[in-house]
């Protein structure tokens, strides 16, 4: 994983820069987005191994429908092809993801709770995070019955434990101290 990560990040960068030239962080992060879940197919990377499938084979494969093979995007994947880096589109996408959210000053957070989270609630939430970490916030919300209760709201860099299962084992040390 750290070897495809050191592969990729001069191209995720690459990538960056190219689109904010152009002014289209959003359309290239769509477009690696594709181009990454593509080459992560199994079917695909079985491909990428095999000296009988030609490497422009291979970038037509990870390329969204109907780009044309003069635009800018399209020049980058037959380089990733080239330079046989298809098969680290996957980090090149996620990494990119980080700079273009780090650029629009966005938080990802990922919440999970016991049960669903109601629309005023997950709005109430949006708005404290956003006041504590000064960025625009995007919520994934998923359910774990194994929280018990509460949440438990992941940053990425800062975790926030909630959760029913946090507290009692937050009081058993306390008792035990």
């Amino acid at each position: 994983m750290s070897n495809a990560l050191t592969f990729a990040r001069p191209y995720a960068r690459a990538a960056f820069e190219l689109a904010c030239s152009r002014h289209a962080l959003g359309e290239w992060a769509g477009k690696l987005a594709f181009a990454a879940q593509a080459a992560a197919d199994p079917r695909v990377t079985a491909l990428f191994g095999d000296p009988r499938v030609a490497q422009e084979d291979l970038a037509a494969l990870v390329m969204p429908q109907g780009e044309t093979a003069d635009a800018p995007f399209a020049s980058f994947v037959r380089l990733l092809a080239e330079n046989h880096r298809l098969p680290v589109l996957p980090e090149i996408g996620a990494l990119f993801e980080e700079m273009k959210n780090e650029a629009e000053r966005v938080l990802r957070v990922n919440v999970r709770s016991a049960t669903p989270i109601g629309a005023d609630e997950t709005a109430r939430l949006m708005d404290a995070l956003k006041r504590r970490f000064g960025r625009d916030i995007r919520i994934e919300q998923s359910v774990d019955p194994q929280v018990l209760g509460g949440a438990i709201i992941d940053t990425g860099e800062v975790v926030i434990d909630g959760s029913v299962r946090g507290r009692l084992a937050r009081l058993e040390q306390a008792l035990m101290h």
